[in-house]
């Protein structure tokens, strides 16, 4: 079973930074896999944030391009999220996510539909 597990989030300053974590496992890095990172903020629907592509292809939601970057380790299994300049607006649960079948990234962010299996969620609080 594909378990998801973040790790990083906390409470910072605006302008502050976060690196954040998703450990995966229960299943086999494959050249088809795509994941990415998703938000929820209070009373808002889960967007996409970021999405990374075995080829390393990535998409940005527009909202956090240039200030996040989003990596993976394919031999630890693992997803990174590296948040800079971080604002009050990114408060929000932050959600891995990983897709059963290949996903094409569009810009934009990923899309949560074409997401199959997530992560419980890390906590992003930024102040003013």
């Amino acid at each position: 079973q594909v378990q998801l597990v973040e790790s990083g989030g906390g409470s910072v300053q605006a302008g502050g930074s976060l690196r954040l974590t998703c450990v995966a496992s229960g299943y086999t890095w494959h050249p088809d896999l795509v994941m990415g990172w998703f938000r929820q903020g209070p009373g808002k629907e889960r967007e996409g944030v970021a999405g990374i592509d075995a080829n390393g292809r990535t998409t940005y939601a527009d909202s956090v391009k240039g200030r996040f970057t989003i990596s993976q380790d394919n031999a630890k299994n693992t997803l990174i999220l590296q948040m800079t300049s971080l604002k009050p607006e990114d408060t929000a649960m932050y959600y891995c996510a990983a897709s059963s079948d290949y996903v094409y990234l569009v810009p934009g962010g990923p899309k949560r539909h074409e997401f199959t299996h997530w992560g419980q969620g890390t906590q992003v609080t930024v102040s003013p």
